[in-house]
């Protein structure tokens, strides 16, 4: 359950890869190996080599804001907007940090600084992401604390807000609007677009917001490199973004940063060796698997007179160059009216809670 007062909606996972024969249903978050399998056809391309005289320094050889930030990493990134073109890449600053939880709190220290005499409230509409009230409480900070659902938040009572807009939404797969009226202007906002990519959804136009950040986990599943980046406007908030990174962390692994930076300029490659046919790119055949799960998810759901799920328009993609309907990594899962908790539900019939491997695995 996710940001709601009622549990009657149960999240499944669609990202992790299926394993044939398990009664599993993984209400648990995803694992997104699902994409190994395009990765493992690539073979040596994605092959990359350290000596180990290199990346030793705790700083990068560039005059960016985000000071360890490598140079390669950056020219990938940008290359990778200019393909997709599903974000407003120019006129922006770049800051890299070691998974979402970082950005997120960097982002967090950044726009609740310099601090007030009371924390600024994070807000964000429900259904909303599991772990933002926990990521934003966890530190027990004094610049900023959970203020809840930003559906019922009044700034005329509680004031000053940070509003958390993650579109395409983690768990219903929903677009999203800021929804806070902020009449006095007292707001900031911070853009999640973890789930904007061709995969899942379909690329309208060029996200172009103040401070929005992605991650590499969900761009091509690579996960384990621990890497997600900010595009930020304001060269302050940059900075004060870089600078918790900094106290956090002393920077970012240079390893990861490479090792990301090699494998989205194949991404880019590949799309430039077949012109404007995507047809064998990375982010069709993401969204042919994503397609196909929706597929058999729904033939499933549809023999039940219990459960349903969200129904999604068709929308022209830029990037595919055709219409195509959304294919959320998670599934909102409705049961009817009459069961209160679906998670309660579920485990009466014996589904148990999956490993996580087991299903986006």
């Amino acid at each position: 359950m996710c940001g709601t007062e009622r549990s009657s909606h149960s999240i499944v996972s669609l990202s992790n890869g299926s394993r044939a024969n398990l009664p599993v249903i993984d209400l648990d978050p995803g694992n997104p190996t699902v994409f190994e399998e395009y990765w493992r056809r690539m073979g040596d391309k994605c092959r990359v080599e350290i000596p180990g005289c290199d990346l030793m320094s705790y700083k990068a050889p560039t005059g960016n804001v985000c000071w360890f930030l490598l140079p390669e990493l950056v020219e990938a990134i940008r290359g990778l907007y200019r393909v997709v073109g599903n974000a407003v890449v120019d006129e922006r600053h770049l800051v890299v940090g070691t998974g979402s939880r970082q950005v997120f709190q960097a982002a967090l220290y950044a726009l609740s600084t310099p601090a007030s005499l009371k924390p600024i409230h994070v807000v964000s509409a429900a259904p909303y992401y599991s772990s933002y009230p926990e990521e934003t409480d966890y530190l027990c900070s004094r610049l900023y604390k959970w203020g809840g659902d930003a559906k019922q938040y009044d700034t005329n009572k509680s004031g000053a807000f940070i509003e958390v807009v993650n579109s395409p939404n983690n768990p219903d797969g929903c677009m999203r609007l800021p929804v806070v009226e902020d009449s006095f202007g007292q707001g900031k906002l911070i853009h999640d677009l973890a789930y904007y990519w061709p995969q899942f959804t379909p690329i309208t136009s060029p996200a172009d917001h103040h401070l929005m950040y992605f991650t590499f986990s969900k761009c091509t599943g690579h996960a384990g490199s621990r890497i997600r980046w900010a595009l930020v406007k304001d060269r302050e908030v940059a900075v004060k973004m870089t600078t918790y990174i900094e106290l956090n962390s002393l920077g970012v692994s240079k390893d990861s940063q490479f090792r990301t930076a090699k494998i989205i300029e194949l991404l880019c490659n590949d799309y430039q060796k077949f012109g404007l046919d995507v047809s064998n790119s990375f982010f069709e055949y993401g969204n042919r698997v994503m397609a196909e799960r929706w597929k058999n998810l729904r033939d499933v759901i549809g023999r039940s007179d219990v459960f349903s799920l969200p129904t999604f328009e068709r929308q022209y993609c830029c990037f595919l160059g055709r219409p195509s309907r959304p294919y959320p990594a998670f599934a909102w899962l409705k049961c009817k009216e009459e069961i209160e908790d679906c998670g309660s539900f579920l485990r009466g019939y014996k589904y148990r809670r999956a490993k996580r491997e087991a299903f986006w695995s």
